[in-house]
């Protein structure tokens, strides 16, 4: 026990001395009050010294000091009852703390976890009953009513150890279990057959497992360190890691603490040094968390971030700066903990490898059969695919095989041993100016970049190494940066190496999906382009998010001239670079069934090229973003852009022949078998009385499908008295391919039917993810709406139909006002959702309104980008409405809570002209409704 340990224990038992003295007989009721009080005013002092900067450990030990007093305190007054109503005890026992607890390692609302400890024999079982309900009653139930989170459990040894044997988890808990009070040799006794037991079980069926759980703890987390939103326990390099490795060392070796590992010379002292450093700050983040949260949690919010980096007193007066500040040192924490962890592993020979069903390349297979003998390649030595280095100078002699290394690993598919790395850490500073210009240097790294399909695990490894970032200076900026926008998962640098790992997942052909994207790829007789322009397609945001495409551009043009790349190669990256946004901003917003969109789109691609390269890096763009970004409607948008465009590249002639030929070959398709009940002249009234458009982009089942809904719509007109009562068709659908759910509504056109459709939709509580609109010349609607769950996917509410068709009854039938329906909705989730937001992160994107001509497209263009909320499509299409515009096209988009939303507007029935002044003064109204 430490000096600190005594003082702090003293101070505990002097103040419980005199707040939980009691007499002889005061119920426990009565003496609640008093353990509240001692509570509050230990946790009140705690959170104090926690706000001048007190050690995470320390923190952590004091509070569990205190828990100990308390449990210690309600132990002897449980003893003290049973010997005054019963007599002479019937057996020792010991109260155990195990867990975190028994580490220690208590945060202000972690769980408390003990274990009432008793022989294995009992002599007098009645007696001992008794003996357990009072020590139940009088320990167990106080600790509930004190508001704690306990968990405990009743055993003896031979228990301990059955237990330890079904249960994983349970032989972690007693490997980190702490006498806390009672008889310390029956404890004593239980910890050495319990170590007995755990020496002699199956070590590599225990090893297997905690990787095992660690890999799938890891996956939950994209494998990296850097997510915006971590988990502080569970996640890559979190708390959890650092406790797993000291949990296999300790089976495996019998190692009992990190300063075991290192007087073992497992690991070296500043290894040591940083990785208790890191461990200590994780244990202090996790303390203001849970202050801040007022709850056990373990995921760093990042609205939250600000208020904890104030807690943990970062200085910096701007949020984002204090955020950023904060979120670098969590990274360097984490990242040690891992590739400390990670080391260790190779030290002390871990490893679960099974290989039954993992994928095996035609490159994995082909290196399997090589045979490898000891050998010498460039001042390293390779033996059994393992690199080391030939001479602790071998960087020294020749900086330049600092990058070298990585191509070798690479060729021959090997890795690299423990203190090769640790060389390879400490030599980082030689790579300095001379290094990053060095045309050797260059063409070893460019050689990395031309391995397609195996460029990711390389970047890896250089960049959780160091090694990226020294050589090339640019990258460090966006290492462990903090991207403010509201659909990134990752960091910056984190993001980019993402994108990399899909675009091997492109050339291996990873499933379907991946396989038709490579298809496009053959036609690009160069993998390194596509390597470099994700590599650098972000490097602007070192200079902030705003224009980073054009400054990406002007900070990657030095970087190819270091990596010798040739003036015309050179051309089409730094194009990418400068439009890597456009591709998806394009079918994000515009109509993509108005063949204008793609002849725009190719003038501003200028070639077929670029066009291919531009199409596989927003796909990869938007999969290294967040996980669930990409889904079968965006990928069916992206792909319709991309083949509209490479149409428009063959000539408007060859346009006009293509889509003549297609509405002739759907004419041919849907006359060969006519829907049942239509008649041919349905058929030709439909193809006559709707623009070519229509037919550009919708497929024959679509078709039919409106066909069969004019003609019901039809006949309830013939039947119906009037017009005004006639109820739309509607027909609503799981696309399960598209993972959405569809709503086609057919209707009789009239006034302001779209937003009151929208207004319909949005009291059903349903997402609508994008929308269109057609009219044929008879006044016929035929409008279309994708909708999602609020979290995604098709439709799940079972009653959300039902609501969407009687609140269209009200509004189009018995002409009642939706207004009042969705303000009262909104203002009842404002009020739920109503939180403080002094010093939360201010939106990553300020609302904004844009009304416009694009003069390319021919279109006036209203662009929304807001927060996104209950009805805020309702509202904005009511007011384009009641200005005196007709929406003729919609494309609504939200993600994680932010609307970007865009309409092609003309001219209403009842307005003269669309003129400036009318355009600024809706800009100037829908500017109202989202700020």
């Amino acid at each position: 026990m430490s000096h600190l340990d005594e003082k702090l224990l003293k101070r505990l038992h002097k103040h419980a001395e005199k707040r939980l003295a009691f007499d002889p007989g005061v119920p426990r009721s009565e003496q609640l009050p008093a353990y509240k009080e001692f509570i509050e005013l230990e946790n009140a002092a705690l959170k104090k010294d926690h706000r001048k900067g007190l050690s995470g450990r320390v923190g952590c030990k004091a509070r569990t000091a205190m828990v100990d007093v308390v449990i210690e305190n309600l132990f002897l007054a449980a003893l003290d009852q049973y010997a005054t109503q019963h007599g002479r005890l019937p057996c020792k026992m010991a109260v155990v703390a195990t867990g975190g607890y028994g580490r220690a390692e208590l945060n202000p609302h972690s769980d408390i976890d003990i274990m009432f400890l008793y022989p294995d024999r009992i002599s007098n079982r009645q007696r001992f009953e008794v003996f357990q309900s009072v020590l139940t009653e009088e320990i167990l139930y106080p600790l509930w009513d004190l508001g704690w989170k306990v968990g405990h459990a009743t055993r003896n040894a031979a228990e301990v150890i059955a237990e330890a044997r079904k249960e994983i988890q349970s032989k972690n808990a007693i490997l980190e279990s702490r006498f806390i009070c009672g008889s310390e040799p029956l404890f004593e006794a239980m910890q050495t057959r319990f170590l007995n037991y755990v020496h002699k079980d199956k070590v590599d069926n225990y090893i297997k497992q905690r990787l095992i759980d660690e890999s799938a703890r890891h996956g939950k987390s994209g494998n990296t360190v850097y997510l915006q939103e971590p988990d502080i326990k569970n996640g890559v390099g979190g708390l959890r890691d650092y406790q797993n490795i000291l949990w296999m060392a300790h089976i495996k070796s019998g190692y009992k603490s990190i300063k075991d590992l290192q007087k073992a010379r497992l690991l070296r002292r500043d290894e040591l040094t940083a990785m208790d450093a890191a461990y200590d700050f994780l244990l202090r983040v996790r303390t203001e968390v849970h202050l801040q949260n007022k709850r056990p949690t373990d995921k760093l919010q990042i609205e939250q971030q600000p208020l904890i980096a104030e807690g943990l007193n970062y200085p910096q007066v701007d949020i984002f700066e204090r955020v950023e500040a904060f979120m670098m040192d969590y990274y360097r924490a984490v990242r040690t903990i891992y590739h400390t962890s990670e080391i260790l592993k190779e030290r002390l020979a871990l490893s679960a490898i099974d290989s039954r069903n993992q994928r095996v390349t035609f490159v994995d297979a082909l290196r399997a059969h090589q045979k490898f003998g000891k050998k010498k390649v460039d001042g390293f030595i390779l033996n059994n695919r393992v690199f080391s280095a030939g001479s602790r100078t071998v960087f020294a002699d020749a900086p330049v095989r600092l990058i070298r290394i990585f191509h070798y690993m690479q060729q021959f598919g090997a890795r690299l041993d423990p203190d090769l790395k640790y060389l390879m850490s400490r030599s980082i500073p030689l790579i300095d100016d001379a290094l990053v210009h060095d045309p050797s240097a260059a063409k070893s790294f460019c050689a990395i970049l031309r391995s397609p399909g195996e460029v990711y695990p390389i970047l890896v490894q250089m960049h959780d190494l160091g090694i990226l970032e020294r050589y090339i200076p640019e990258f460090e900026k966006l290492t462990c940066r903090v991207q403010h926008e509201y659909y990134h998962r990752y960091t910056a640098d984190a993001h980019v190496l993402r994108t990399i790992k899909h675009l091997d997942e492109v050339f291996m052909k990873k499933g379907p999906i991946n396989t038709a994207y490579e298809r496009e790829l053959r036609l690009n007789d160069d993998p390194l382009l596509l390597y470099l322009i994700l590599l650098l397609h972000d490097i602007g945001k070192a200079e902030g998010i705003k224009g980073h495409d054009i400054a990406g551009a002007r900070i990657a043009r030095p970087i190819l001239d270091r990596f010798g790349i040739d003036p015309e190669k050179q051309e089409q990256i730094l194009f990418i670079i400068r439009n890597h946004l456009e591709m998806a901003r394009i079918w994000q917003r515009y109509d993509l069934d108005d063949p204008q969109t793609s002849v725009a789109f190719s003038q501003k691609v200028e070639d077929p090229q670029k066009l291919r390269l531009l199409y596989v890096h927003t796909y990869c763009d938007a999969r290294g973003t967040a996980p669930t970004l990409w889904n079968g409607y965006k990928d069916a948008m992206h792909n319709q852009l991309y083949r509209g465009t490479l149409e428009a590249f063959e000539g408007l002639d060859v346009m006009v022949r293509k889509r003549k030929e297609r509405i002739a070959m759907l004419h041919e398709e849907l006359f060969k078998n006519i829907p049942q009940g239509l008649t041919v002249e349905e058929m030709q009234a439909h193809f006559s009385l709707l623009p070519e458009r229509y037919f550009i982009n919708t497929q024959s089942e679509e078709i039919a499908l409106h066909l069969k809904m004019v003609h019901e719509l039809m006949s309830n007109i013939n039947r119906a008295e009037s017009v005004g009562s006639l109820m739309p068709v509607i027909d609503w659908h799981d696309d399960v391919d598209l993972n959405l759910t569809v709503v086609n509504v057919v209707t009789w056109d009239r006034s302001g039917l779209f937003y009151k459709l929208a207004g319909a939709l949005t009291l059903a509580g349903v997402n609508i993810v994008s929308t269109k609109a057609i009219s044929r010349n008879d006044h016929i609607s035929i409008d279309t709406f994708y909708i999602m769950d609020a979290e995604g996917g098709v439709v799940s509410n079972l009653k959300a139909q039902a609501n969407f068709k009687n609140y269209l009854r009200e509004a189009l039938v018995e002409g009642k006002k939706l207004k009042n329906a969705i303000n009262a909705k909104e203002a009842l989730l404002e009020a739920k959702q109503l939180k403080k937001n002094k010093d939360l992160l201010p939106a990553p994107f300020p609302p904004r309104v844009d009304v416009y001509h694009e003069l390319s497209l021919k279109r006036t263009i209203i662009e929304v980008q807001a927060s996104d909320r209950l009805g805020l499509l309702y509202h904005l299409a009511r007011l384009i409405h009641r200005k005196g515009f007709d929406i003729s096209f919609a494309r609504i988009a939200t993600e994680r809570g932010v609307a970007m939303d865009t309409f092609y507007i003309e001219k209403g029935s009842h307005t003269d002209k669309v003129d400036s002044d009318r355009l600024l003064e809706l800009r100037q109204e829908l500017d109202n409704i989202v700020n």
